[in-house]
């Protein structure tokens, strides 16, 4: 090995101390916004951010599929404290990765990343008022602990994605690819590949395949609500050159967060007027094509499901070329030359790509026991969308289904970092939420895709009264995050007194 091999080592996989005051698990977006919160608001806490992986950056690190980007504008999906900068506002994968390291490195933060290091177990014991971490390392299995746990992981499963069993899919003779694992040999120019899926992956990879010279039929059993969007902002533009990079970030961020807001709560109470305003767009720009309205015409309401971005319409423009096209109808086997729909049609193709959707994991697949009882997650009620009812000093950061998930990652950082001074200020050991009488139990998340509906029994719960639901409107969350009552609902131990942990299961979600 050479010298600067063994200083990548190191650098990689520093060792580790035998306590922390707060262990945040995950180095993605919200692990960085949740070390920077951390370090400006409990300057006294001692923390570390465990990554799993051998890099930082989650999601933009992970996927390495063909025009990977954000599907939402990087002046709301990025980090509040640093300006985004970059020319397009929905912005590639490799320019988003860029902007988290050097927003980790500004700070300090990615001295406190240790990588190649998962949490697989939790184990809080009250007479301690701490958690003991199980981890798997390079160096095998070993333990830490900690005061208070930050799950900053997300909720999708990185490490095995949802994948149909399709009929007949050992008979293709092509080559069949998740875009979870993009072989980055894979040349796609001059074949005839086959998308199967209609989200915000479909979305992008359609045009990308399209623009590297592949012949690309988009198949969709479900058509989704799409929308283009040019991806340069006049006003961010004029913004950024006559105020300071900060202001102009900070102006920019609530436009976009409103108007984001705006058209959600439009479709909620409008969906058959927003439905029909966005399918009309659509159809003047795949006009003179072969697509027709069914195909994108979905069988629910806007924002039932995520509204999928199109930046400056590049699927249309891929689609009125004759480089793509959209098929809806079922997958009814793999056959050696291709795909046979469920209408008795063959698409012929060199690939498949089965951009069929993720598979979600509740806390990143840890498992934690409060005093040596095991904690299943989907028995119980999620506080404020972020803690869990009678599992003390522990948060998970969950984002936003109608906006960028960043902007309700940090309400979560900044409620959490307050819950820690808090606890500090009165003299506590730990505090957890308590629920007096069961209440009527919802989904996490407010979406009906097929993602969100395969896992939600493993979740925890929403309630039917605050603080135990969310409203899924950042600007009340920012207002109420600033207002709220850290004491509400919620149970405080001083050291060494005795309690017994007592926590009330939320009924399934039919």
């Amino acid at each position: 090995m050479s010298e600067q091999q063994m200083h990548e080592q190191t650098r990689q996989h520093p060792a580790l101390k035998d306590r922390y005051d707060v262990v945040v698990v995950g180095a993605g977006l919200s692990g960085i916004d949740a070390g920077y919160r951390l370090q400006t608001m409990c300057p006294d806490k001692d923390y570390v951010i465990l990554e799993g992986r051998e890099s930082m950056g989650g999601t933009w690190d992970l996927f390495k599929y063909p025009g990977i980007r954000s599907d939402s504008d990087m002046f709301t999906l990025g980090l509040p404290f640093e300006p985004w900068t970059g020319k397009k506002s929905i912005a590639d994968g490799a320019d988003i990765l860029d902007y988290l390291k050097d927003t980790a490195a500004k700070h300090g933060i990615d001295e406190r990343i240790v990588h190649r290091t998962k949490v697989t177990d939790a184990s809080w014991d009250s007479t301690t008022a701490e958690w003991t971490l199980t981890l798997t390392t390079p160096g095998g299995e070993s333990t830490v602990r900690s005061r208070f746990i930050y799950l900053c992981s997300g909720y999708y499963d990185y490490d095995e994605p949802y994948d149909p069993a399709f009929t007949g899919r050992d008979d293709f003779r092509g080559e069949v690819i998740h875009p979870q694992f993009w072989p980055q040999e894979f040349d796609p120019a001059g074949k005839k590949i086959v998308v199967i899926g209609s989200g915000a992956t479909a979305v992008t990879l359609v045009p990308a395949l399209a623009d590297r010279g592949a012949e690309v039929t988009m198949l969709q059993r479900t058509p989704s609500y799409v929308l283009a969007l040019p991806n340069t902002d006049p006003i961010a533009n004029v913004l950024q050159r006559t105020l300071s990079p900060q202001r102009a970030y900070s102006m920019i961020r609530m436009k976009n967060a409103t108007q984001a807001l705006s058209l959600y709560l439009a479709s909620r109470r409008a969906p058959k007027t927003i439905g029909n305003m966005l399918r009309k767009g659509v159809m003047a720009q795949v006009r003179g094509t072969d697509v027709t309205e069914r195909d994108f015409t979905p069988p629910y309401g806007p924002w039932d499901q995520r509204l999928c971005i199109v930046p400056d319409g590049d699927l249309f423009k891929a689609i009125r070329s004759g480089k793509a096209n959209v098929v809806t109808d079922t997958v009814d086997s793999f056959v050696p030359e291709g795909i046979r729909t469920g209408s008795g049609q063959v698409i012929e193709a060199d690939a498949v790509v089965t951009a069929t959707g993720l598979k979600m994991l509740a806390g990143g697949g840890i498992t934690l026991t409060v005093d040596g009882a095991k904690v299943d997650m989907g028995s119980r009620y999620i506080y404020r969308g972020m803690m869990i009812n009678g599992v003390p000093n522990i948060a998970m950061c969950v984002g936003y289904t109608n906006a960028s998930w960043t902007l309700r990652a940090d309400l979560t950082s900044q409620y959490f970092a307050t819950f820690i001074n808090h606890l500090d200020a009165q003299g506590y050991a730990y505090g957890y939420p308590h629920v007096d009488s069961a209440m009527d139990a919802r989904p996490a998340l407010d979406l009906d895709a097929g993602y969100v509906l395969r896992s939600m029994a493993e979740f925890p719960k929403q309630g039917d009264r605050a603080p135990w639901f969310l409203h899924q409107n950042y600007l009340r969350d920012r207002r109420d995050t600033r207002r709220a009552d850290v004491s509400k609902d919620m149970t405080f131990v001083r050291r060494g007194e005795q309690h017994d942990i007592q926590e009330i299961a939320a009924p399934a979600v039919v």
